[in-house]
């Protein structure tokens, strides 16, 4: 099964009000192993990029004044993320947004929302109630983020892949034939008690006797 992990970064949260794509990281997986297919492009927005947006993700105006227009890139990306290969990212919606007005405004056929996978959501319902952004999910997994200052599409995808393997219960050591195990057998210490020298109260009888009326078949009875 073909999974495309990614990430993007843009001007703001709204292609409706003027925002656009400026950053696609794409990592590709196969049967839940990385295969090194990576995708990843800068855009150029034609437009300013907003300062709150530059302290997100540190990708200025000048950096992508020679930065290739979406549309003349669409037709390679959808070559890569292909016909019916899962997307996969956090806040699915978010991307899936962007992504696919920029693949409408390029006049071509958007990609259908079914085919996308949100980490987000899986996350909510695995963890209710806890933190979930990818930071804290990489907390939790012990997945190593250090150097990611400010977020990268290509870098966020990259470490959401290694999030995602984790959500959907890890990579199986008992699949990797590599692997040595040892195993530690645990001597456990039996206490030696001496049997019971004297009748048991009427007390205890009773409690017995109530006990064994509600079980089902029980073998004091035969």
């Amino acid at each position: 099964m073909r999974e495309i992990i990614f990430d993007t970064e843009t001007t703001g949260f709204d292609p409706l009000t003027g925002d656009r794509v400026i950053e696609i990281g794409c990592v590709e997986m196969i049967n839940k192993s990385l295969t090194g297919n990576n995708y990843h492009i800068y855009l150029n927005p034609r437009r300013e990029v907003p300062e709150s947006a530059v302290r997100v993700h540190g990708i200025t105006t000048a950096m992508l004044a020679d930065k290739p227009f979406f549309e003349d890139v669409v037709d390679d990306f959808l070559a890569y993320v292909g016909d019916d290969s899962i997307l996969v990212a956090h806040n699915a919606e978010f991307d899936m947004k962007f992504i696919n007005w920029e693949i409408e405004n390029a006049s071509r056929k958007i990609i259908s929302p079914k085919r996308f996978k949100d980490t987000l959501a899986i996350a909510r319902v695995k963890f209710p109630g806890a933190g979930n952004s990818l930071d804290a999910l990489c907390k939790r997994f012990g997945i190593e983020n250090g150097h990611r200052t400010l977020h990268g599409a290509l870098l966020d995808a990259e470490i959401l892949a290694d999030v995602y393997i984790e959500l959907l219960g890890g990579r199986q050591a008992g699949l990797d034939l590599s692997v040595t195990r040892t195993t530690t057998m645990v001597k456990r210490e039996r206490v030696f008690r001496e049997a019971r020298s004297f009748a048991p109260s009427d007390e205890e009888l009773a409690a017995h006797s109530a006990f064994v009326g509600k079980l089902k078949d029980a073998i004091w009875l035969k």
